[in-house]
């Protein structure tokens, strides 16, 4: 028996960088018969406007209570003084599918390099050269990348799985459901410090 397990999430997504070391944990334990499948949920859409000063503020209190309950995440403050943010997140999501078009092996890698970028060294991944910079640094086909980070291929793909995301039933990042193999799907509760949690979830969803 196989089943799959969908991680929906936005590379940009603050929650999601909080939920990263449990998810690899989660990863790492998964039994042999689950595949993971990534679902982009494209958490803001393509904007060249500034980001109001509420919204930023609004951000920077997420950060600093994401420190708070979920010990040992680290962010760069200085990314809001050194950036000019936008709230546009579909490019850094592209960026992930243009990155796994090339081969599957890179899509998580581009994932977890524009997380670094965003959040530990203050660059912003809601820029095309600094994703062409990250591609670059994980081994991409600078060419071959750039010219597909902003296709409508990949916009297509990206809007796709917006809808899947939705057909799941998501409405936040991020969010695990399993689908068995009868083809039932089932969200899959978590918690952001255990990883047993998901995985006592999933195995009884597997089980029942």
């Amino acid at each position: 028996m196989t089943a799959t397990l969908f991680y929906v999430h936005d590379p940009m997504c603050s929650w999601c960088w909080g939920f990263s070391k449990v998810w690899q944990q989660i990863r790492d334990q998964l039994p042999n018969n689950v595949n993971v499948q990534l679902v982009a949920g494209g958490l803001a859409p393509d904007s060249m406007q500034a980001m109001p000063e509420s919204m930023q503020l609004s951000l920077q209190q997420t950060w600093q209570h994401i420190q708070q309950v979920i010990p040992g995440t680290e962010f760069n403050h200085q990314f809001w003084s050194l950036n000019a943010p936008r709230r546009s997140t579909y490019p850094a999501c592209r960026a992930v599918l243009a990155a796994k078009a090339q081969h599957l092996d890179l899509e998580i890698p581009m994932m977890k390099a524009i997380q670094k970028a965003y959040y530990l060294d203050a660059k912003n991944p809601s820029d095309d050269a600094i994703l062409i910079e990250l591609a670059t640094d994980i081994g991409c086909n600078v060419d071959q990348f750039s010219q597909a980070l902003n296709s409508e291929d990949t916009h297509q793909i990206l809007m796709s799985q917006i809808h899947f995301a939705r057909l799941l039933g998501v409405h936040g990042f991020p969010s695990l459901v399993v689908e068995t193999e009868s083809g039932q799907r089932l969200p899959v509760d978590f918690d952001y410090i255990d990883a047993c949690v998901a995985l006592d979830n999933l195995a009884y969803h597997l089980d029942s």
